[in-house]
């Protein structure tokens, strides 16, 4: 497979790792839109949340979850914003679910 981020997943290629378990890699995006911007992925290839199916429901948990804990281990105390983009007309770049976690300054509504 050709993902990017399964890449990421298999230590092919480095990334700076903010959290991870079994079930999850979260590392700091290259392309920073905000002070804090972490990539959280699942270790299962999944498209996108377009894809997600039935038997991924404990895994899309765990992502959110991940999204919390990557949150708090960051010290984003004033705030934090979880964002799951979907297909590209919504600006997924790369086609691997992610959930982004953004902070470390007050975030703009509405965001498109």
């Amino acid at each position: 497979m050709d993902c990017l981020f399964c890449k990421i997943v298999a230590r092919e290629i480095p990334a700076k790792l903010a959290f991870e378990n079994e079930h999850v890699v979260a590392f700091h995006d290259i392309r920073p839109m905000a002070p804090t911007h972490v990539l959280v992925i699942p270790k299962k290839h999944i498209v996108g949340i377009g894809q997600a199916t039935e038997d991924d429901v404990a895994v899309l948990g765990h992502v959110m979850l991940a999204g919390r804990l990557v949150a708090e281990e960051l010290h984003l105390d004033d705030g934090y914003r979880l964002v799951v983009n979907n297909g590209e007309n919504a600006g997924q770049s790369v086609f691997h679910l992610h959930l982004h976690v953004l902070g470390g300054r007050a975030l703009g509504w509405p965001p498109g």
